[in-house]
């Protein structure tokens, strides 16, 4: 049950991100935003009025940010995936950087280093051949 749940509401928010990231979307919610505006400017801005819009546009923002950041860590693991599968069919490659994400932060600053060798390496051979 639990799993089935959390896979409808992972479809919801992706569904959710989708809809969000058309330029349709952002010119009808600036449209309700007008009409909105307007409309209170000619009932005289009542206190009510701003304070459910207040009310719903946090709720609508709270639920936007869960949704993001539940789709931005949806890709982020398919990109991890796609790059650990590419370390481990490349023979030349360091199959220790597979899942480096989950290293302590003592390997990761060693990794970091090593890298940034390798690539002032590079670029100082380069600058002896030209």
């Amino acid at each position: 049950m639990h799993s089935a749940l959390r896979q409808r509401m992972s479809r919801v928010f992706q569904r959710l991100d989708e809809v969000m990231s058309h330029v349709a979307t952002a010119a009808a919610v600036s449209v309700v935003l007008i009409v909105f505006i307007v409309s209170l400017a000619f009932n005289g801005f009542p206190s009510n009025w701003q304070m459910g819009f207040a009310t719903v546009s946090d709720a609508i923002v709270i639920m936007l940010l869960f949704a993001l950041k539940h789709t931005q860590d949806r890709q982020q693991k398919a990109l991890q995936l796609k790059l650990d599968e590419l370390i481990r069919s490349s023979p030349a490659a360091d199959d220790h950087l597979v899942q480096i994400e989950r290293a302590e932060e003592k390997e990761l600053v060693e990794r970091t280093r090593d890298q940034i060798d390798v690539h002032e390496s590079l670029r100082s051979d380069d600058k002896v051949d030209e």
